[in-house]
């Protein structure tokens, strides 16, 4: 019998497209077929977005995981009752719904932490909602899990096409992330990046390093972070037995990529990752944290507040997300 790995899907926002498009996900049998999903949100939401799938579909309203169906036509709803969440309006900044989405994380992660599912999927939430709610003390997502759990060394990774690709910092000023690209910090990346490459399984070992200045610092003609921080790292890495090259120019690191020359990446900040990659494949990316006990997945995009409630987004995201997620808990729980 094939196994089907239990996700938890965060329903993200409500205000958001994030119950738009975890039904839409969910209208279709293929998700039911790879893995046994569930949803962590608001039930009524979930159920207003029926409207939008030519699916009959119903929603089951459960408490705990074991009450869950994991049928196709049935979306098992672990609902948290957050008063007026399902009915914040759509498309605004509402306090409500900042403590409704980072409450359903927070459900998701103590599952996750004590096995009750073998992954968490995250719709997407906004961060000015979350702050008016007052959880000031998370920049994000990746934030609160590496909180819950206790995680230091966390990296941000994005996926698509074959293609992984983790940064050494994310959000937070360009001249702040130069200063985040030490010796530690990259040598800590290229420690989560094998890590993951071997629990993964991915197919080439090879962990590519971009260099942070044009040319890679031309040998300490255009920056010296190279010669004093990235390269250090990477021969430290080397003398352990990983296989790191680099720091490869930033300008060529995709075209090398797409090649076939590597599929995992290290880049040095937030925009030397996101733009190639949403230049590769827009629609499908996938946001993975690495470092953390559990696996998390997320779509690598914001709650879209401009088509909330409308229909029309799209779920592609989320399908990769959840696809994502199946494939990884396999690897890591059922192999």
């Amino acid at each position: 019998m094939k196994k089907r790995p239990i996700l938890a899907i965060t329903m993200g926002d409500p205000s958001g497209v994030g119950a738009e498009i975890t039904v839409k996900t969910l209208s279709k049998p293929e998700y039911y077929e790879m893995a046994r999903p569930l949803v962590i949100g608001d039930a009524e939401r979930i159920r207003q977005s029926l409207k939008f799938v030519n699916q009959p579909l119903e929603v089951n309203i459960i408490k705990d995981v074991k009450d869950a169906k994991f049928t196709f036509g049935t979306i098992d709803v672990l609902h948290l009752n957050i008063n007026g969440a399902s009915e914040v309006p759509y498309g605004q900044v509402n306090a409500i719904a900042g403590k409704a989405s980072v409450s359903y994380i927070f459900k998701g992660i103590e599952l996750a932490k004590n096995r009750e599912v073998d992954a968490v999927v995250t719709g997407p939430i906004h961060k000015e909602a979350m702050h008016l709610a007052g959880f000031t003390q998370y920049p994000g997502h990746t934030e609160i899990f590496a909180d819950k759990t206790n995680t230091k060394d966390y990296a941000m990774m994005l996926a698509t096409d074959g293609y992984y690709v983790i940064h050494v910092s994310t959000h937070c000023s360009l001249r702040q992330a130069c200063d985040k690209a030490t010796k530690e910090r990259v040598k800590t990346v290229i420690d989560l990046a094998h890590d993951m490459i071997q629990t993964y399984q991915v197919p080439n070992p090879v962990i590519a390093v971009a260099g942070l200045n044009p040319h890679s610092g031309e040998g300490g003609a255009f920056g010296t972070e190279e010669i004093e921080h990235i390269i250090p790292a990477i021969e430290e890495a080397k003398a352990e037995g990983k296989e790191v090259i680099g720091p490869i120019p930033p300008d060529s690191l995709f075209v090398r990529a797409m090649k076939g020359q590597f599929q995992v990446m290290i880049v040095m900040y937030h925009d030397q990752g996101h733009i190639p990659v949403k230049v590769i494949n827009f629609d499908d990316g996938v946001n993975v944290t690495l470092g953390l006990p559990i696996i998390r997945t997320s779509v690598d995009h914001g709650t879209a507040f401009g088509k909330a409630g409308k229909g029309t987004a799209s779920p592609a995201s989320m399908e990769a997300a959840f696809k994502l997620a199946a494939e990884m808990a396999l690897k890591k729980y059922y192999r």
